[in-house]
């Protein structure tokens, strides 16, 4: 694992597409438990190095009903993007993962974490990656019908302060999934 990790955080494959140059963000243990597949790390997380470290992550901690001691103990979380380095700033936010990454190393990785119990998926990307023609038609859709998913995955949006109108808008998310993913996440910790 250390070797793989290793050559991931040297990899440079779409270099010339990034504004910020490359810095792979991954963190991931053969003993973890729970993988969180997120989008791409923003810049506050290509300067630090620390995944999930920006609102987003204090969000999503919350979600999970997790300390950052937890979340970060990498026996029992793995954190990785579908894109490992910041793509660069879009009209309306981030532009969206590289699609180098995936094909490139989730399926290795993930071949090196085998007490895995729960892949959350968070957003449009990892959605559509992970359960393909599984996911429903919108990301509303595939997060009202998590339980479909169950035990394997669990899709989720994005906990970023941006989604405020989607929140707004799904109110049942918060009240009815937040408590059930949480029972899932302390059930497997």
């Amino acid at each position: 694992m250390e070797d793989l990790l290793y050559k991931i955080r040297q990899c440079a494959i779409c270099e010339a597409h990034l504004p910020l140059g490359p810095r792979p963000v991954i963190t991931a243990n053969p003993k973890a438990k729970i993988i969180i597949i997120g989008q791409a790390p923003g810049t506050s997380v290509h300067k630090t190095g620390i995944p999930w470290n920006d609102p987003s992550g204090r969000q999503l901690r919350k979600w999970l009903g997790v300390t950052d001691e937890d979340f970060y103990d990498e026996t029992k979380f793995a954190l990785m993007p579908m894109g490992f380095c910041y793509p660069g700033k879009g009209k309306t936010g981030d532009l969206p993962p590289r699609k180098e990454c995936a094909p490139q190393w989730h399926e290795v990785l993930l071949k090196e974490m085998p007490n895995l119990e729960l892949v959350i998926l968070i957003g449009l990307y990892a959605q559509k990656y992970y359960l393909q023609e599984d996911a429903k038609r919108t990301l509303t859709e595939t997060v009202a019908n998590y339980k479909e998913y169950l035990p394997k995955y669990f899709p989720i949006p994005h906990p970023s302060p941006n989604n405020r109108f989607w929140k707004g808008k799904n109110p049942w998310f918060e009240t009815d999934v937040v408590p059930e993913l949480q029972k899932e996440v302390q059930k497997i910790l």
